[in-house]
């Protein structure tokens, strides 16, 4: 004959208060770890002239690199001098072998400050836009 163990009610074991208030902060650590490099946008990298730099010539063509690849059909740039007028020859695009790259030619500029303003979408549909200066002396 078997004897049934008699039903003790289950102790409930207490956790440290610690571990209640913690646990929220490692769950939103947590997501904003795994998704922190699926939420970006295409940021500039960096350029060439640099920004804010000084030339002692004429850059032949602005460059700008950027984190995430570009879409090239809605990517533009754009260089103007002090007055507002455009001064590249209108040719800014992504460049064919290097998505994360935005380039446009320049003529031979004179002395003076000139602003690159450049717009981008990336090929997860996020706009990005700024501008920086140079100046050649």
């Amino acid at each position: 004959m078997v004897c049934p163990l008699p039903e003790y009610p289950r102790a409930r074991v207490p956790r440290p208060r610690f571990v209640k208030s913690i646990a929220p902060l490692v769950l939103v650590l947590a997501v904003c770890a795994l998704t922190g490099t699926a939420a970006g946008h295409a940021m500039l990298q960096r350029t060439e002239p640099r920004v804010e730099s000084r030339v002692k010539r004429s850059p032949d063509e602005v460059k700008l690199y950027f984190t995430e690849p570009l879409e090239p059909a809605y990517s533009s740039v754009r260089v103007v001098n002090d007055r507002g007028g455009q001064v590249d020859r209108g040719d800014g695009r992504v460049d064919r072998s290097n998505p994360l790259l935005l380039r446009v030619t320049l003529p031979a500029l004179p002395p003076g400050t000139y602003r690159v303003r450049w717009r981008v979408l990336s090929i997860d549909a996020d706009v990005t836009e700024g501008g920086f200066a140079f100046r050649v002396e």
